[in-house]
C-alpha cells in the first residue's frame, strides 16, 4: 500500500537525500450539534489500541474532499450532514509524508445506519460536550492528533478568536 520515495534536496549548500511516503490526502469531520461533537472509538492496529477520535478517511483518486467528508461521516457513524464547511487543511506528518488532511465541520445531521468498511472495527459512536472532549484530551483518553486539532479549534472558535467561520462560532454558542 505504501511506497517509500526519495527526493534529493540541496540544504546548506550540500545535497541530501530525504525519504517520504506519498499519500492521496484525507479528511476528518467534526460533526457538531448543540455544542456536542460525535466521536468514534475504533481499533488502530498500528498502536494496538482502541482510540477515541473524530470520523476520518482517505480520499479516493480524484474525489472531492467535501464529498469524501460526507461519505466517511455516513460510513463510520450513520449520520448524514446537510451542511459541511471546510475549516482548515494541514499536513499530518510533513517530516515523512505528503498527507494533507482537510478538516470539515458537519452540521444539521440526520441519523442513519453506519456501513463500516470491511477492515474497520468501530465499537462505539458517542456524543460528547466540547468540555468532556477537552477533558478526554487532558486525561490521555484522546491521543489522536487530528481529533485534538479539531476539538481545540472548536474551543478556540467558541471563545471568539476569529479563526473559524461565523457558522462555527454561532453553533457552538447555541450549544453552550
Amino acid at each position: 500500500m505504501f511506497e517509500i520515495r526519495t527526493r534529493r534536496v540541496e540544504v546548506n549548500g550540500r545535497e541530501h537525500e530525504f525519504y517520504f511516503l506519498p499519500h492521496p490526502g484525507a479528511v476528518a469531520i467534526a460533526a457538531v450539534e448543540d455544542g456536542k461533537i460525535v466521536l468514534i472509538r475504533q481499533l488502530r492496529p498500528s498502536v494496538e489500541q482502541r482510540l477515541w477520535e473524530i470520523p476520518a478517511g482517505t480520499l479516493e483518486p480524484g474525489e472531492d474532499p467535501a464529498a469524501c467528508a460526507r461519505r466517511e461521516l455516513a460510513e463510520e457513524t450513520g449520520y448524514r450532514a446537510k451542511e459541511v464547511t471546510h475549516l482548515l487543511s494541514f499536513y499530518v506528518a510533513p517530516g515523512y509524508s505528503t498527507e494533507l488532511l482537510h478538516l470539515y465541520l458537519a452540521r444539521e445531521l440526520a441519523p442513519g445506519e453506519p456501513s463500516f468498511d470491511e477492515a474497520e472495527s468501530i465499537d462505539n459512536v458517542g456524543w460528547f460536550s466540547l468540555e468532556e472532549a477537552h477533558e478526554m484530551i487532558r486525561s490521555g483518553r484522546i491521543v489522536d492528533a487530528k481529533s485534538i486539532v479539531a476539538i481545540q479549534y472548536l474551543l478556540l472558535a467558541r471563545a471568539g478568536d476569529g479563526l473559524a467561520p461565523a457558522a462555527v462560532r454561532e453553533d457552538e454558542r447555541a450549544g453552550s
